[in-house]
């Protein structure tokens, strides 16, 4: 057996058996290619004889290439799933991963996802949804967070007479405050199709989004689904549903949205709730500095 025999087999049940996105697949498959290559692995064998220390070996070899924490801490829950699936390949009796601990992650500042991870974790939801229609409306829920800047409890907070949606869309935030948000055409397809496949009456007055027994959808259930496509997809624990409210707020503005306009679009009722973006924007501008630079 080769070693794209092997990557195959990997390929083939991410795809098929798990129902990853496309993403996912790419992401998982690629750092079990370079796992594969750096220890030779030619067999199911050799890779269950994997263990922690080999492992750390390696993530230590691909940080000193550069890879950030984030970075490692998705590829290690890549390989770890890569490992337990070729361990179960082998006849292990017991085929768990090994046991290692991810980079530290620092805490304080929001931390946006990346445009990618945004679409992947509405993926995974989507994918790993019990109904084709639960799957519709969480995504629909998790795009509204990313391309709209919603907090979640305003997104649950629509009615039935919000859609269809338009261009913009008028939120009611935070102490009744009202504001308009820019809703993309991804979004607005996403929230049409949910609609078009959901099984309760969604009235003038009832809620948009609807639990599994058509009662309003509670933000936990969003929560619950976002955790586990996180952990499926080898993101960090700060990747919750807020998080792409964040992102929202951090990607308009490294393209160079005003402050004042970003304030307006979050509802924040002071600027220095807004100015926090300046830090996470600096912040990450300074991380690719230090990468970059032959000093850094």
């Amino acid at each position: 057996m080769s070693g794209a025999d092997l990557l195959a087999a990997w390929r083939a049940h991410l795809a098929d058996n798990l129902r990853r996105s496309p993403h996912t697949v790419r992401a998982y498959v690629a750092a079990a290619a370079r796992l594969v290559a750096a220890q030779a692995c030619h067999d199911w064998d050799s890779l269950a004889r994997i263990e922690a220390h080999h492992l750390r070996a390696f993530l230590a070899a691909r940080r000193a290439e550069g890879l950030a924490n984030t970075s490692a801490a998705r590829e290690l829950s890549a390989l770890k799933a890569f490992i337990a699936f070729a361990r179960g390949q082998a006849g292990d009796p017991d085929p768990a991963a090994p046991r290692l601990r991810g980079p530290r992650l620092k805490k304080g500042l929001p931390r946006p996802v990346t445009p990618d991870e945004a679409v992947s974790l509405a993926e995974t939801v989507e994918e790993s949804a019990s109904t084709e229609w639960i799957g519709a409306r969480d995504r629909a829920v998790l795009l509204l967070l990313y391309g709209s800047g919603l907090r979640i409890a305003e997104a649950l907070a629509l009615k039935g007479g919000d859609q269809p949606l338009g261009e913009v869309l008028l939120v009611r935030g935070k102490g009744g405050k009202q504001r308009l948000v820019p809703v993309l055409p991804i979004t607005r397809a996403a929230v049409a199709d949910y609609v078009r496949q959901c099984p309760w009456p969604l009235t003038r007055d009832a809620p948009l989004f609807r639990g599994a027994k058509g009662g309003p959808l509670s933000p936990g259930m969003v929560q619950r689904a976002v955790a586990a496509a996180r952990r499926a997809l080898g993101l960090p624990e700060s990747a919750t549903p807020h998080a792409l409210r964040h992102s929202f707020a951090t990607h308009l503005l490294g393209a160079g949205a005003d402050l004042r306009a970003l304030q307006e679009l979050l509802g924040h009722a002071s600027l220095g709730s807004t100015q926090i973006y300046t830090r996470v924007d600096a912040a990450q501008l300074l991380d690719q500095y230090r990468k970059a630079h032959p000093r850094g």
